[in-house]
């Protein structure tokens, strides 16, 4: 996937109820429910149940943040 398929991707997913799971390293994984917030050229926001977290299109590719819907 190259980021202008992640851009329409994330733009297609605005406003559904996603499940978000984030990799912190070594085996750890963050599992957060949210809506994307905000699109912006180089980052979006997902409004979830922790606050408002910002990710990059890059996380999206190298699999960092794995956006599924509910």
């Amino acid at each position: 996937m190259n980021i202008n398929s992640i851009k329409n991707k994330i733009f297609e997913l605005k406003n559904i109820r996603l499940k978000i799971k984030i990799n912190l390293g070594r085996n750890k994984y963050e599992h957060l429910e949210g809506y994307i917030e905000k699109i912006h050229p180089n980052i979006f926001t997902i409004k979830t149940n922790k606050g408002i977290k910002s990710f990059s299109y890059s996380d999206v590719a190298t699999k960092v943040v794995i956006i599924s819907k509910f």
